[in-house]
């Protein structure tokens, strides 16, 4: 699924960022591939298969790529007073910082 330079551009207006000409158009080239990977997330999805050989990534990639996993294993941390002693305001066991809510 193509993107136009227009709909880059809105995008772009609507988060409130600029870009030259060349940032836009490579960013236009790799919101198309992102769309692009998400189609093909959703064709794998409707069929419940799995990406085809040699298309790991939007623009290929290597087909034996996976994800590999770690075991979930608790580490020993500095004691939370080390950070506190670092912030620039604190109240009690906690960083103070100024309200965002009104």
């Amino acid at each position: 699924m193509a993107i136009s330079l227009e709909e880059v551009n809105r995008i772009a207006k609507l988060a409130r960022l600029s870009f030259n000409e060349a940032e836009t158009k490579k960013l236009q080239h790799e919101l198309s591939d992102i769309l692009n990977y998400i189609d093909q997330l959703k064709q794998i999805s409707a069929k419940g298969g799995s990406l085809p050989a040699g298309q790991a990534g939007a623009s290929g990639g290597d087909p034996d790529a996976m994800n590999l996993m770690r075991e979930d294993v608790a580490e020993v941390r500095e004691s939370p007073e080390v950070f506190l002693k670092q912030s620039p305001a604190r109240e009690g066991n906690f960083v103070k910082v100024k309200s965002v809510l009104e």
